[in-house]
């Protein structure tokens, strides 16, 4: 059994996993990315609970992108106040993020399950213990709004992250926080959706450390 979530975001920079100087964004939040701010919804800080989840992602919008000048941290000398620490970068953010989120967690072993947690805090948001902005992307990246829909049928779907050994997209599924060397990925493309449900099929990833 699956829950979809609709997703909006103002403002939104989804770094390129090997961007240095200039942060590109990718065009998609890695499915790596949406699981992290699920977690955050619920409270959850062991990323390990709910692996076994899919995660299914549908752009409803085009963003825009525009590019900015802003200072990044670098931690090259121990004193955090050091100059040479702080140097101005460009970055790129899209604007206008709308997706749409399907989670499923029929594989999971974990119980509640995560999308039984996400259903709650939606029905019981007193009994959810968290804390923070609810983001997606960077931590300034405040989200807008989190919707359940009970159908898609009537929304305009402009593209579907699909699994493609073509793509053109290669986006981590999951992050190794203290090396590179755990990070998992797959290949995707953007794709226009010719049948909603088809598409659906071939859009889930599962979110697993190994």
């Amino acid at each position: 059994m699956s829950i979809t979530l609709r997703i909006e975001v103002p403002i939104a920079c989804f770094r390129q996993s090997r961007a240095r100087e200039y942060a590109e964004t990718y065009p998609v939040p890695p499915p790596a990315t949406v699981y992290g701010m699920l977690l955050s919804m619920v409270g959850e800080m062991d990323r390990y609970k709910h692996c076994g989840t899919q995660i299914a992602i549908a752009l409803l919008s085009k963003p825009e992108k525009s590019t900015l000048i802003r200072t990044f941290r670098r931690f090259k000398k121990k004193e955090i106040s050091d100059p040479s620490n702080a140097r101005p970068d460009y970055q790129e953010l899209l604007t206008n993020v709308d997706l749409i989120v399907w989670i499923n967690s029929e594989k999971e072993t974990q119980q509640p399950t995560l999308r039984d947690r996400l259903q709650q805090a939606f029905e019981q948001p007193e009994q959810i213990d968290r804390f923070g902005g609810l983001c997606l992307g960077e931590s300034r990246d405040l989200i807008n709004s989190v919707t359940i829909l009970d159908s898609i049928e009537s929304m305009p779907m402009m593209q579907w992250l699909i699994r493609d050994e073509d793509g053109l997209l290669t986006l981590p599924y999951w992050v190794d926080h203290i090396g590179s060397r755990g990070t998992r990925w797959y290949r995707y493309s953007l794709q226009a959706p010719s049948n909603s449900q088809h598409s659906l099929n071939h859009a889930w990833t599962e979110i697993q450390a190994n």
